[in-house]
C-alpha cells in the first residue's frame, strides 16, 4: 500500500521555520489584489450594471452553442444565454453599454440575429438600481459568511483559532478579488459570489481540519515547543490537504478545459482560489498562532518569535 502513498506519513517539512517567506508572498499578493481593486476597479457583468433581458420561444429546439456563436460576433458584450422552460424558451441577457442609442442598437442586432418565426415574450431593461442593490447585498453576503465562521471557530476552538482563520479567510477572498480585478476577462456577476463563497468555505474547512489535529496534538504531546507542535500538526494533515486538494484541482481542470467558455469563466476562479485556500491553510493560519498564542489547560501559551 506504500506505492499508493502521496506524502509520507513520517513528512517533516519546516512550515513554521519557513513562515517569513510565505507571509512575504501572501503581503504581496494581497498588496497587488488590493491596489488593483482599488485603481483598477472590476469588469461588471450584467448582474451588476444593468442591461436588457428577453425571454424568447422559437419553433424548433435551440442550439444554446451555434446561438451563442452567433450573437458574440455581434460585437456587443458578453451576451448570455439560458434555457428555461422548454428546450423552445430562451433568456437572453445583453449587457447594458452605457449609451441609449447604443444599447438600442444592440438590441436591434440581436432581434436580427435570431430571424423571424421568434415569439418575445418579454423584452425588459435592467437598471444601475438593481445592480447597486446585488453589490450591496453580495458584500453584506460575504461579511456576515466571515462573522458567522469567526463566531463558529471562537465556539469550537478558542479565539485565538477564530482570528487566525478569519484572517485567512479574508485573504484568499482579497486574493480572488484580485483575480477578478487584474483579470478583466472575467467578468464578475453572480457566480463570482458563488465562487467567492465556495472559496471561503473549502478554505476554511481545510483550515478547522489543521486546527483539529493542534489541538489533538496539545493535549498529546505536552513535551513540545508551540513550534515544534504546529510543524507536527500540519505535517500530519498534509497528505489529506494534498490529496483532497488534488482530486478537486483535477476535477476542476476538466471542467475549465472541456466544458466551453461559459464553465470556462465560472470554474477557473474556483480552482484559483481553492488552491490559494489551501495554501492558506498550510502555510499561514497555522503559523500566525506563534502570534496570538494557544491554549492548553486553560492558559495561554505563546512563544518568542526569534526561538524558531
Amino acid at each position: 500500500m506504500e506505492i499508493y502513498k502521496l506524502i509520507p506519513h513520517d513528512t517533516k517539512i519546516n512550515f513554521i521555520g519557513n513562515r517569513r517567506y510565505t507571509y512575504v508572498i501572501s503581503i504581496i499578493v494581497t498588496l497587488i489584489s488590493i491596489f488593483t481593486f482599488a485603481f483598477h476597479g472590476l469588469n461588471f457583468g450584467i448582474d451588476f450594471r444593468g442591461g436588457f433581458v428577453m425571454e424568447i420561444r422559437t419553433q424548433q429546439e435551440v442550439d444554446l452553442g451555434t446561438l451563442r456563436e452567433k450573437l458574440t460576433k455581434l460585437d456587443i458584450g458578453e451576451v448570455y444565454l439560458q434555457e428555461f422552460g422548454s428546450k423552445n424558451d430562451v433568456l437572453i441577457r445583453i449587457p447594458d453599454s452605457g449609451d441609449k442609442n447604443s444599447q438600442n442598437v444592440s438590441l436591434e442586432k440581436v432581434k436580427a440575429t435570431l430571424g423571424d418565426n421568434i415569439e418575445y415574450r418579454k423584452i425588459e431593461k435592467i437598471g444601475p438600481k438593481i445592480g447597486s442593490e446585488l453589490v450591496h447585498d453580495a458584500t453584506l453576503a460575504v461579511i456576515i459568511s466571515l462573522m458567522a465562521i469567526l463566531l463558529y471557530i471562537w465556539i469550537r476552538f478558542e479565539w485565538q483559532f477564530a482570528i487566525c482563520g478569519v484572517i485567512a479567510l479574508a485573504h484568499d477572498c482579497i486574493v480572488l478579488m484580485g483575480l477578478y480585478s487584474v483579470c478583466h476577462y472575467f467578468e464578475f456577476n453572480v457566480n463570482s459570489i458563488v465562487a467567492l463563497l465556495m472559496t471561503a468555505c473549502y478554505s476554511i474547512h481545510d483550515t478547522v481540519v489543521v486546527f483539529d489535529r493542534i489541538r489533538e496534538d496539545m493535549m498529546a504531546y505536552r513535551n513540545l515547543t508551540v513550534a515544534e507542535l504546529l510543524n507536527k500538526s500540519i505535517n500530519e494533515t498534509l497528505s489529506r490537504t494534498v490529496l483532497t486538494s488534488l482530486t478537486t484541482v483535477l476535477s476542476l481542470f476538466a471542467l475549465c478545459f472541456f466544458g466551453g467558455k461559459v464553465i470556462f469563466d465560472f470554474c477557473f476562479p474556483i480552482l484559483f482560489g481553492l488552491m490559494f485556500g489551501t495554501f492558506s491553510s498550510i502555510c499561514l493560519s497555522a503559523p500566525l498562532l506563534l502570534f496570538t498564542g494557544i491554549v492548553v489547560d486553560g492558559k495561554s501559551v505563546a512563544i518568542g518569535l526569534d526561538k524558531v
